[in-house]
């Protein structure tokens, strides 16, 4: 079963509506608010921990260990970063390297669409070069 060890958390007001996309991956727009990640070239800000509406505050841990939802069965240790959905997928160093790489799985997701632990960092975070 998945599992939360917070770490740092930020409030963002919500670009959209975020109500279905808790333990998404996040970005921060130029008004700084916060929307799902669209692109796997998305640089994510970090994973949204509550369901906000439009205009809403929205929790973002930006670091720590969190549930995340997968696109894929993730398994443990894989390096992970966003999907074009917001959801984590698996990434390689020096392959994806148009891709962040924000963490890696600690705990494995059962099927795709299935909630996954995660510890990540997306403070500063680099291409997966």
């Amino acid at each position: 079963m998945a599992f939360e060890i917070p770490g740092t958390q930020y409030s963002f007001v919500a670009h959209a509506d975020l109500r279905t996309k808790r333990y998404y991956f996040v970005k921060m727009d130029t008004d700084a608010e916060v929307d799902v990640c669209s692109a796997v070239t998305d640089q994510p800000i970090g994973i949204l921990q509550n369901t906000p509406n439009v205009g809403e505050m929205a929790t973002v841990m930006v670091n720590g260990i969190s549930k995340v939802v997968a696109e894929v069965n993730l398994a443990k240790n894989d390096p992970v970063g966003t999907h074009d959905n917001g959801k984590a997928d698996v990434y390689a160093y020096g392959t994806d390297t148009t891709k962040y790489i924000v963490g890696r799985v600690l705990l494995d997701n059962s099927t795709a669409d299935g909630l996954a632990t995660i510890i990540f960092n997306c403070i500063g975070v680099g291409r997966a070069t």
